[in-house]
């Protein structure tokens, strides 16, 4: 794992060379350790701050621990570069800045482990744990995209009936395919971090509001 050092050029941000962001999007760059625990001292006056910080960082742990949850559920599935890892559709999460919900029929004394071996896993550079699929990012930028894209189609294509319902037909058609990709970069570089700052308090067994079995997985922040 590499760490920033004083002579980053200036077109570097955070340890991220801008060049490799934008034209090797699919390559996540090697986080700082302690990138959000500085950032949390250096701008505490600016209110929310480390409450979105944290955020980030447990909607993180979540997809990690449904990731490894769902590795169990099919313990002879073996993820490579073209075998994708095995998702657990019964299960689901919710993230908040205290910790997360994790919905589905699991045992807690099986979530606890998971939990632990998610979070170090992840921290060990396993950070395409921290994207899922089934995330609520990739349903918002799924809505952006086919909006921003009817409205463009509408106003460049000629106002008749047809060539507008074409329209619409091309742009949510070109939104469903972009969706994935787009998704997949949001959480990557805005709705997730690496949770090098969580540290598992205690897990607390519940309900969802239709009486289906959840936990609550609360976290701790911790210095980097």
């Amino acid at each position: 794992m590499t760490h920033a050092t004083s002579n980053q050029q200036p077109w570097e941000f955070w340890g991220t060379d801008l060049v490799d962001l934008f034209f090797a999007p699919t390559q996540q760059p090697d986080p700082r350790t302690t990138q959000d625990a500085d950032l949390a001292r250096t701008f505490n006056f600016v209110p929310g701050l480390k409450e979105l910080l944290m955020l980030r960082q447990v909607h993180a742990l979540e997809h990690a621990t449904v990731w490894v949850l769902s590795s169990r559920a099919k313990p002879y599935a073996v993820a490579d570069s073209t075998t994708p890892l095995p998702d657990n559709e019964r299960l689901g999460g919710m993230s908040t800045d205290r910790g997360f919900y994790l919905y589905g029929n699991v045992d807690v004394t099986e979530l606890s482990r998971a939990v632990q071996v998610a979070l170090r896993r992840i921290t060990a550079g396993e950070w395409d744990l921290a994207v899922h699929p089934r995330c609520g990012t990739n349903l918002s930028v799924g809505m952006l995209l086919t909006a921003g894209l009817a409205v463009s189609a509408a106003v460049i294509l000629p106002r008749g009936p047809i060539e507008q319902m074409l329209g619409l037909g091309i742009a949510a058609a070109t939104a469903a395919h972009l969706t994935p990709d787009f998704g997949s970069l949001a959480q990557r570089y805005v709705t997730t971090a690496i949770p090098f700052n969580l540290a598992i308090d205690r897990i607390e067994t519940s309900q969802d509001p239709f009486g289906r079995p959840a936990h609550f997985i609360q976290v701790r922040w911790k210095e980097g």
